[in-house]
């Protein structure tokens, strides 16, 4: 089973390409990826970002499709128009399920998206993707809405499967529980809903990049949508709760945690049917 990952390069090894490996591989799924940009970042924030010109993004994708036997591809940080235009563009040519995870802001709250970018995910990169992991200020940020509610949330993943997006997983980490709720609404289904018991830790450094790589890690390994969103809930969740605790910021998430605690996760799985 073969992945690759399209994201931005986090030096301090907690998020991007480097989050997105270390899960394909604590999954079992061989990983390969497409750097789209350097970040000078470590638990503190990012403190500086070199693009990586889109041909040449390009050229790395061309390079992986023309000699693996990718099963599935999910997209991080993309930085601007020009990248997902390609990326996109490069990707339709397939029939590779495609996981979007739309990078918009890094923890500490640089900005790993150009304001001017936003459109290019709605016109080029949702239409043919398989599945779409925002969280709430992402999927703000692409809707125009306000999210405050569970009808907030259905109107904006309604909103987001009007783009052509097949899946999209309205991730809760964001909105005030006790339980760490995501919402998945697909095209012609009805929504269920996957949660765990919340944990309060400053530790969350890569969550997103982590929970979109684990899905398309399942999707890799023939599993479905529905299957793969609950194993990425499990992966993440432990990965959240057993925090390794390094750095002097937000630190990062403990990739290792699932493949020692799997047998321990419940997930709680609420279907509307």
């Amino acid at each position: 089973m073969i992945a690759c990952t399209i994201a931005g390069s986090d030096s301090g090894g907690g998020a991007g390409i480097q989050a997105d490996l270390k899960t394909f591989q604590e999954l079992k799924v061989f990983g390969t990826s497409v750097i789209t940009a350097l970040t000078a970042q470590n638990t503190q924030g990012v403190h500086g970002i070199f693009p990586v010109d889109a041909g040449f993004v390009e050229a790395q994708l061309t390079a992986v499709l023309d000699d693996f036997e990718v099963k599935a591809i999910k997209t991080g940080m993309l930085f601007d128009a020009g990248i997902i235009q390609t990326v996109a563009q490069r990707l339709e040519r397939t029939n590779i399920p495609i996981v979007v995870d739309p990078v918009m802001v890094a923890k500490g709250g640089q900005r790993l998206l150009l304001e001017e970018a936003v459109a290019a995910y709605k016109q080029y990169l949702l239409p043919i993707a398989a599945v779409c992991t925002p969280n709430i200020p992402e999927a703000e940020v692409l809707t125009g809405l306000t999210i405050e509610s569970q009808e907030d949330i259905e109107r904006a993943a309604q909103a987001l499967l009007e783009t052509g997006v097949r899946c999209v997983v309205m991730k809760g980490g964001h909105l005030k529980s006790d339980k760490a709720r995501d919402a998945v609404y697909q095209q012609g289904e009805p929504p269920f809903y996957v949660e765990t018991d919340r944990f309060e830790t400053p530790h969350t450094h890569g969550t997103g990049c982590t929970f979109s790589a684990a899905l398309t890690a399942g999707l890799a390994k023939d599993m479905s949508v529905q299957e793969s969103i609950i194993l990425a809930k499990r992966f993440v969740d432990a990965a959240i709760k057993h925090p390794l605790n390094i750095g002097h910021g937000l630190g990062p998430t403990n990739h290792f945690a699932y493949q020692q605690l799997e047998r321990e996760l419940p997930v709680h799985v609420i279907s509307t049917r």
